[in-house]
């Protein structure tokens, strides 16, 4: 099943044509939403948008006896922290019948 994929370009693009704001301003804002999304995560903070979701990092658990699936040897894998999104309930229930 292929997926298409929207970039930040093209999401410049759209913004850009819907406001009449130029790409170069539109490209400094969006940039900007970003760093303050990372930070703010890179800080443990949870990020959350109304209507969209939350962003937060949890900690996975390290395991002893993971594999490295180019070479298949042992490896031991320390906890470490991973970034994961909830879509919040609108969302949730927008997305509910896109694929049967």
């Amino acid at each position: 099943m292929a997926h298409n994929k929207l970039t930040k370009a093209e999401i410049v693009d759209r913004i850009s044509e819907q406001t009449d704001v130029s790409k170069k301003d539109i490209q400094a804002i969006v940039d900007a939403f970003f760093s303050h999304v990372k930070a703010a995560l890179l800080e443990d903070r949870v990020v959350e948008f109304r209507g969209f979701g939350t962003f937060e990092v949890r900690t996975r658990k390290g395991r002893e006896r993971a594999r490295n699936p180019k070479t298949g040897e042992t490896v031991r894998v320390q906890n470490h922290g991973v970034v994961v999104f909830r879509p919040g309930k609108e969302l949730k229930d927008a997305a509910w019948d896109l694929r049967d």
